[in-house]
Formats: structure tokens, C-alpha cells, sequence
């Protein structure tokens, strides 16, 4: 694919057909101005088989906001779109249309509430809600929903190895086992949600961070291919590096070569005035091995050196390990805290491919119309309830409790504000049975997630950088209860609705319902 290819791959035609089609039918009926709204919510956290998740972390607005200022319908694209066929062997999009798209054809005309990346967030609320032109907030969807909700799996998942890991040290490695250049922003989204760096070079100068990395396997068989030793290969190294200097020691054999190996290159650093930084272990039972790797360190005076783990991880795993170090670690001599606090993470595959749950369920619905100078709730009744998407135009609300901990999101219409109530109902979404009051004493803050983030073509406000999506990500992190936080069958984080949104859900799903029409009409 050449440059000129990549770019009209890559531009606004990142969308699917129907977007396209549905568009020319809005423009034919003339529709396609007609302002709208669209909410982008998923329904359900991340399952991934042996554990699930209990919040998610929100990412990806940054990256999709700059396509949208950078993609327009242009003269390549007009002349593709142009050459397409129906079965009649006409032409699909009429040459009106297109000029139309021609002339209006870009996202410049949309405004973009959003929930700020870094911050926690739950199923069934709108992440994203996109108000503007019915067509081009129509033509939005599949791109919005590519940029969107794989960063979210990836930052949630990054956050999940975080939060076991204890707040040690994580890496990022994944990028030789990503999906493409789907592996960029994967890598950004790490960042995000807990990992402290990543080996990706490209994403770590674009985000202004240091990449990280050591050495590979290879350069160890090299050396003992041209007949010198692992040893040998461990001078080259700390020689190019004696300040950066992380030995992966697993290449022959770790306890009897690699770590013994490590060591003396590290005694020799350390007369040379030099700290080494640790050693990498990459196979075998990771565990075990970091527990003798640790006691041959710590007879040796390299107390402080990290040890960094790798092969494979995931929260599960990290857990395992954690567990037993924790076991096994005092019938060796060694201090388990202080192996634990010394552990570094590497993290691959698992991180960057979501393992066990390869796609979030994001979805982008229409949910209210412009019409006679007001919002109209537009709703698509599903079989199940919890397909139902809320309608109208709405507002999210955190609500905490008296210890500071987020109790519930709170979904109500744009003219309400919990604040100025003395007492709020909270309704579950499907089941009218449920609901929670909540009265002032119960409450020490709440406060509005949505912020406007993209202004007819323009960005109204500083995006906060990398820096401040992690400090957003640790603060609302902290303050969830501890059941929403573990690893395993976490306790539901209630998302409600209020209750002038549950009755206009209602009546609009009782106005749905075959016949309740001509009866009205009797």
C-alpha cells in the first residue's frame, strides 16, 4: 500500500458502507442536517473466562478528536465513491450527493461531550455523545467506535495488572504480537491505564515518554555462536550500557548460568563505580525462580537490583506468582515484601491482545432528535431489557457516599441537576422493583462526568495529557470499594437512572408496544 492508498484507506472512507448508504438516503429525504444525538456506551464489562472486570478505565478520545480534524471527503474519495455500482450495474451514490459530501463532507459541524480518558467508568452510561447533522454524526459511527473501544479494553486491562501487581513497575511489550499499527494505540492506552512504559518507540516519542527494553535472547546465542560465552555476551552489555545495564538471564540455563553469570558482571560494574539495574526472567516457573534469583542476589550485596518478569503475564498470572512468592519465599530465607516491592513486570501478549476478551461491546445508538426547538427522545426496544439504550438527551452524575467512595453514576435528563435536591431516587435501568434513595447526609459530593470536548470543528479545552489521564485513573481508582476493585466476581458499581428518565423510558416502551397506538386513538 503506498502513501497516497494509505491515506484514503486510512482517511474518512475508515468507516463501513451502510454509514455511507444510510447517508444518501438521509440526504435524498432531506434529512441529513437534521441534528441528532448519538451515545456511545458499552453494556457490559470486560469477561475474560477465569475473572471479570468490575470498572473500566476510558481512552481514545484524544486520538479519535485528531483524525476528525484531520479526514474531509475529498476529490480521491468522491471519485471512489463515484465508481461504485449497484446490482443494476448503475451508479450507487448520485452525483448530487456527492457534491454534497464534497461541500459538507467533514466533522466540523458536530459537538462531543465525553467522560475525560483516565477516568473510571461503568456499562450503560454515554461515554461519548455526539450532537450535530444526522448524516455526518451517522457517517462518525464505526470510526468513533474503532478509536474508542479497544483503547478503553486495553487501558482497563493495563489498570487490572496495575492493581494486582500491587502498583509495581509495569512494561508494556506487546508490539511485535499487536494487530498492525493497532498496536500504537494499544501501547498509548497501557500508558493510560497503569503501565509505566512501554518498549514501543514511535508511541513513546509521540507521547513524550521513555521507551524501555533490554536485550534479547538472541544476542546471547550470537556470542555462543562465534564461540565465546553467555558471560562474554553479559560484558558486551553492561559494557555499552553500565548504567542501564538489565541482563536477561534465562537464555541456558538461570539459576547455574544466567544468574550467577549476571552477578559477576554486576560486581564488576559496581568496583567500576556503576549501579546495575537487575536482571530479566523470562521462562520457567517465574516464581521459584525469582525467589533463588533473589537469595543469590541478596548474598552477593545486590539487594536493590530489579527483577523483572515476563512470559506471558496477565493479572492472573501476577496474582499466582504474588501468591506464592508469598507462600514459598520464608522457607528460603527470603523476605517476600521485599521481593514483591523489587518485581518489575513485562507484559505482552495478554496486555495488547486483550487476552480472553478480544473486544469490548461498545455501541453508538441514536437517542434523541432536534425537532420544534426541542430534544426528542428517539429509543430502539430490544427482546432484552438491557439492550434497551436510555433515551433522550442526557447528563451523568458520580455520586459519593460519606467515606469519599463513588456509590453510583447517576443518569438523568439535561434539565435535571441532583445537586439541588434534597432527596434522589436512583431506579435500576431494567428492573422497576430496584431503586435506592439517597437523602444529603448520605452524600459528601457529587459531580458531572461530561465535558465538552469538540466544539463545531474546534477543541474548546486543553486535553489533559498523559500525565493527568494516569492521575484521574489513580484517584478514581482509590475511591471504589474494594468489591468493585478485585479480581474475581467484583461487586456491581450501580449505574442508575433518575426517575424523570425511568418514566420517560417507560412510556416510550409502553408507546412501542403493538396496538397501545390504536387504542390511543379510540
Amino acid at each position: 500500500m503506498n502513501r497516497a492508498q494509505k491515506e484514503l484507506a486510512e482517511g474518512i472512507l475508515f468507516t463501513d458502507q451502510y454509514q455511507l448508504t444510510m447517508a444518501q438516503l438521509y440526504y435524498r429525504m432531506g434529512f441529513q442536517d437534521k441534528l441528532v444525538q448519538f451515545d456511545h456506551f458499552f453494556r457490559e464489562y470486560p469477561d475474560y473466562g477465569t475473572h471479570k472486570a468490575g470498572f473500566c478505565i476510558n481512552a481514545g478520545m484524544e486520538w479519535l478528536i485528531h483524525w476528525m480534524q484531520q479526514v474531509h471527503f475529498g476529490k480521491k474519495e468522491i471519485e471512489y465513491l463515484s465508481s461504485q455500482k449497484n446490482l443494476m450495474g448503475q451508479q450507487l451514490f448520485q452525483n448530487d450527493f456527492l457534491d454534497w459530501l464534497y461541500k459538507n463532507g467533514s466533522f466540523e459541524d458536530l459537538n462531543i461531550y465525553a467522560i475525560p480518558e483516565g477516568r473510571v467508568v461503568h456499562p450503560n452510561e454515554p461515554l461519548t455523545v455526539v450532537q450535530g447533522p444526522l448524516a455526518m454524526a451517522q457517517i462518525l459511527e464505526t470510526s468513533l467506535l474503532n478509536h474508542l473501544n479497544y483503547q478503553i479494553l486495553i487501558a482497563t486491562k493495563a489498570a487490572r495488572m496495575h492493581e494486582i501487581g500491587r502498583g509495581q513497575v509495569l512494561l508494556e511489550f506487546g508490539l511485535r504480537r499487536g494487530h498492525s499499527f493497532g498496536a500504537n494505540a494499544g501501547a498509548r492506552a497501557a500508558l493510560i491505564g497503569g503501565a509505566d512504559s512501554t518498549s514501543n518507540v514511535g508511541v513513546s516519542a509521540v507521547l513524550g515518554t521513555s521507551p524501555k527494553g533490554t536485550h534479547a535472547h538472541s544476542m546471547v546465542q550470537f556470542f555462543i555462536a562465534l564461540g565465546m560465552s553467555e558471560l562474554d555476551a553479559f560484558r558486551a552489555y553492561a559494557e555499552v550500557y553500565p548504567d542501564d545495564c538489565l541482563l536477561l538471564v534465562d537464555t541456558i540455563n538461570t539459576l547455574e548460568s544466567g544468574v550467577p553469570n549476571a552477578i559477576r558482571v554486576f560486581e564488576e560494574l559496581r568496583r567500576k563505580g556503576h549501579q546495575p539495574m537487575g536482571i530479566r526472567l523470562d521462562s520457567g516457573d517465574l516464581a521459584y525462580l525469582s525467589i533463588q534469583a533473589a537469595n543469590m542476589l541478596d548474598k552477593a550485596g545486590f539487594e536493590n537490583v530489579s527483577i523483572v518478569l515476563s512470559n506471558n503475564l496477565d493479572e492472573l498470572v501476577i496474582w499466582q506468582i504474588l501468591t506464592q512468592i508469598e507462600e514459598e519465599a520464608p522457607r528460603y530465607g527470603v523476605d517476600s515484601d521485599k521481593l514483591i516491592r523489587r518485581l518489575v513486570y513485562g507484559v505482552g501478549t495478554r496486555l495488547i491482545t486483550s487476552w480472553g476478551e478480544p473486544a469490548l461491546g461498545g455501541v453508538y445508538k441514536l437517542v434523541a432528535v432536534y425537532d420544534e426547538n426541542q430534544w426528542k427522545p428517539a429509543i430502539k426496544i430490544s427482546e432484552s431489557l438491557d439492550k434497551t439504550p436510555n433515551p433522550g438527551n442526557k447528563k451523568i452524575w458520580r455520586i459519593y457516599d460519606k467515606r469519599g467512595k463513588a456509590t453510583a453514576d447517576l443518569i438523568c435528563l439535561n434539565d435535571e441537576d441532583p445537586q439541588t435536591k434534597s432527596k434522589l431516587c436512583l431506579r435500576h435501568p431494567t428492573d422497576h422493583t430496584k431503586y435506592r434513595m439517597l437523602e444529603d447526609k448520605d452524600i459528601s459530593k457529587i459531580e458531572p462526568l461530561l465535558e465538552l470536548v469538540w466544539e463545531k470543528g474546534k477543541i474548546p479545552h486543553p486535553l489533559p495529557n498523559l500525565e493527568e489521564m494516569r492521575h484521574r485513573r489513580i484517584k478514581d481508582i482509590e475511591v471504589l470499594d474494594s468489591g468493585v476493585r478485585r479480581l474475581m466476581n467484583p461487586h456491581i458499581y450501580h449505574v442508575s437512572l433518575s426517575q424523570k428518565l425511568w418514566n420517560l423510558k417507560q412510556e416510550l416502551i409502553e408507546k412501542s408496544q403493538p396496538g397501545i397506538e390504536n387504542n390511543s386513538n379510540k
